[in-house]
C-alpha cells in the first residue's frame, strides 16, 4: 500500500458513486443494529450490489475465542473466517454470501497499522489515532466496498456512541460523508426508549442523550430507529422531534416483534425505505413482496405445536444458538407448523434416570445437540442422545453433537464401554474421537478446520436423498474428528457412515436406518439456511418431528 493507492481509491469511490448507510447505536448494546442494517439493505434497490460491513471495537482479532453467552454465536463464512453473528442476519435477509474482509475489528486495524509502521510506510511521521488510524479505517472501508464490487454498503458500527473503543469508527464514518458528499452517505441511529413501571410511560431521555452524543461528533442522523417494547406514542415522537430538531418522518418505531423477519415489513410500513432512498437518490426494492410472502408462511398459526429441544450448555441467551433457531423457522416456509423451541441445559441430565423421568425431555418431539466445546454438560448430552436413539425421537447432531452421538453409539451398541473423545479425556483408552492431524499445539484463534468443505455422500443414503445430490459443500468449525480406526466396527454394528470428505478419511455424516430421523453431521448446515432457501436437513428434521407429533 502507498499514498497514491489511498488517493486513487477515494477517486474511484467518487466515480462509482458508492452509497453508504451507516448504522450506529446508543444507550446500550444488543438493540438490534445487525438486524436493522440487514432490513434496511433489503428494503432498498435490489438491482444494486449490497455489501454489508461490520466494525467492532474490541481488540480481539476476531470473535472466534469469545464465549457465545457473552457475545452470541460465532458465525463462520465460506472462506473460513470467524465473524460476528450479525453476518448471519446479513446473509439470511439478503440471500448473499459474505467474506472475511467485511468484518473489521480494532484488533485487525491495530495489527495492520503496526505492520505498516514497521515497514516504513509512515517513515518520518508520528502515527496518531487521529488522523492516521482513522484515515486508515476509512481507507479499509472503501477498499472493502470496491473489492467486493459493492454499490450499496451498509456500515454497522458495533457498540454504542460514546464507547471509547468505537470513536475512531465514527471519525472514519464522518470522513466518508465529508469526502463522498452528503447525497452518498446516510446516517441511521438506533436508540432505546424504555418504559417506567407502573405507569408504562415511554421515556425519551436516553435516546435524546445518545443523539446528542452523535451531534457532538458532527453527525446528524437522517433517521432514528427507536427500539421500544411497543409502538411509539405520538407525544413521544413529537418530544424527540422538538428536542433533537428532527422531522416526524425521521422517527421510526422499532418496536418488539415476535418474528425478526417482520422488522423490514415494519420499517417499510413507516416508509423508512422511501426516506433513505430520497436521501441517497436510489430506488426502493420492488421485489420485497417475495420476502414478505415467505415471512407470512413462518407465522405460528396452528394450535398444535411441535416442541424441539436444543440441548447444550450455552443456554443463557438465545443468541448462542441463533442460526439453529433461525434455520428451524426457515423450515416452516416448507412445513407449515407452529414450533416451540426450548433451550435445555444438559448439565441437569448427568444421570440416565434424570432424562427418563424428565417431562422436559420426554415431552420433546425433536432433539438437536448443537456444536460446542469442552466437558461441561457432556454426560447429559450423551444421555439425551441415547434417549432419542432408543425412543425414536427425531435427532439432529451438529458438529460436537455428531461426535457425541458416535461416542454414545460406540459405548451402548458396539460395546466399547471406554469410548470417548480426547477433547474430554486425552488419555482415554478408546479414542474414538481424536484431534485432527496437525492440530496439536496450535493456538486457538482461527486454527481449526474452518469454512466451506466438500463432502461426498453415499448413494442411497438418507442424507443423499435429502440433499438430492452426492457432492455437497457445508461450513465447518472443529478441531476433532472421528478416528478412522473405528469406522469398520461402527458400520458392522449398524451405523451408516453416509458422508466423507474427498479423501475418504474424514467422516462427515452418520445416520441410523429404521429410525424416524437420526442424522449427525460434522458440519454446521444451519449457517447456510436462509428464509427464501431453507436448509433441506432442517426441513426434513421438522417434517419428522411433525409426524411424531401427529402419532401422539
Amino acid at each position: 500500500m502507498n499514498y497514491k493507492e489511498i488517493t486513487d481509491i477515494w477517486k474511484e469511490a467518487k466515480e462509482k458513486k458508492l452509497k453508504f448507510v451507516v448504522i450506529t447505536g446508543g444507550v446500550l448494546s444488543g438493540l438490534g443494529k445487525g438486524v436493522s442494517a440487514a432490513s434496511i439493505a433489503l428494503l432498498l434497490d435490489d438491482k444494486l450490489r449490497k455489501v454489508p460491513i461490520k466494525c467492532d471495537g474490541y481488540l480481539n482479532y476476531d470473535p472466534g475465542t469469545m464465549n457465545p453467552t457473552e457475545h452470541g454465536e460465532v458465525f463462520i463464512l465460506d472462506d473460513g473466517t470467524e465473524v460476528d453473528m450479525d453476518f448471519g442476519h446479513y446473509e439470511r435477509f439478503l440471500n448473499i454470501t459474505c467474506n472475511g474482509s467485511q468484518n473489521l475489528t480494532m484488533g485487525k486495524i491495530y495489527k495492520e497499522i503496526i505492520e505498516l509502521e514497521r515497514s516504513g510506510f509512515y517513515l518520518g511521521r508520528t502515527v496518531k489515532l487521529i488522523p492516521e488510524v482513522a484515515d486508515y479505517i476509512a481507507y479499509r472501508i472503501i477498499k472493502t466496498a470496491i473489492d467486493n464490487n459493492g454499490k450499496l454498503i451498509t456500515l454497522e458500527i458495533g457498540g454504542t456512541v460514546g464507547d471509547l473503543e468505537n470513536e475512531l469508527y465514527l471519525v472514519a464514518a464522518k470522513n466518508l460523508q465529508r469526502r463522498l458528499g452528503k447525497d452518498n452517505v446516510c446516517f441511521v441511529h438506533l436508540a432505546y426508549i424504555p418504559e417506567i413501571t407502573p405507569s408504562n410511560e415511554q421515556k425519551t431521555k436516553p435516546a435524546q442523550n445518545s443523539i446528542s452524543e452523535l451531534f457532538k461528533r458532527g453527525i446528524i442522523p437522517d433517521a432514528v430507529l427507536c427500539r421500544a417494547r411497543r409502538s411509539l406514542e405520538k407525544k413521544v415522537v413529537e418530544k424527540l422531534c422538538d428536542n433533537c430538531g428532527l422531522l416526524q418522518e425521521q422517527i421510526i418505531s422499532a418496536n418488539d416483534l415476535k418474528n425478526i423477519y417482520e422488522i423490514p415489513i415494519n420499517f417499510k410500513s413507516q416508509m423508512l425505505d422511501v426516506l433513505i432512498g430520497k436521501k441517497l437518490k436510489i430506488k426502493t426494492n420492488k421485489e420485497f413482496y417475495k420476502f414478505a410472502r415467505a415471512v407470512h408462511k413462518t407465522e405460528n398459526s396452528l394450535s398444535k405445536k411441535i416442541t424441539i429441544g436444543i440441548c447444550g450448555k450455552y443456554t443463557g441467551i438465545d443468541d448462542s444458538y441463533a442460526s439453529i433457531i433461525e434455520a428451524l423457522h426457515h423450515a416452516k416456509t416448507k412445513i407449515p407448523e407452529s414450533i416451540e423451541i426450548k433451550l435445555i441445559d444438559t448439565e441437569k441430565y448427568d444421570k440416565k434416570k434424570s432424562v427418563e423421568n424428565s417431562k422436559e425431555i420426554t415431552g420433546l418431539d425433536g432433539i438437536i445437540i448443537p456444536g460446542g466445546f469442552g466437558a461441561r454438560g457432556v454426560n447429559g448430552k450423551l444421555n439425551i442422545i441415547e434417549y432419542a436413539r432408543t425412543h425414536d425421537v427425531p435427532f439432529l447432531g451438529l458438529c460436537y453433537g455428531m461426535q457425541l452421538a458416535i461416542v454414545e453409539y460406540a459405548r451402548n451398541v458396539c460395546g466399547i464401554k471406554e469410548a470417548n473423545t480426547t477433547e474430554i479425556d486425552k488419555d482415554c483408552k478408546e479414542q474414538i474421537i481424536t484431534i485432527l492431524p496437525g492440530q496439536d499445539g496450535k493456538t486457538f484463534g482461527g486454527t481449526m478446520r474452518l469454512g466451506s468443505q466438500v463432502t461426498m455422500l453415499s448413494k442411497g443414503s438418507r442424507v443423499a436423498e435429502i440433499y438430492g445430490k452426492l457432492k455437497i459443500e457445508e461450513r465447518h468449525r472443529h478441531r476433532f474428528e472421528v478416528n478412522p480406526k473405528y469406522h469398520k466396527i461402527l458400520k458392522e454394528k449398524g451405523l451408516v457412515l453416509s458422508g466423507f470428505d474427498q479423501t475418504g478419511k474424514l467422516l462427515e455424516f452418520i445416520e441410523i436406518k429404521n429410525h424416524p430421523f437420526f442424522i449427525g453431521t460434522q458440519a454446521h448446515p444451519e449457517l447456510k439456511s436462509k428464509l427464501l432457501t431453507p436448509h433441506p436437513l432442517f426441513v426434513e428434521f421438522v417434517r419428522a418431528t411433525k409426524k411424531r407429533k401427529e402419532k401422539k
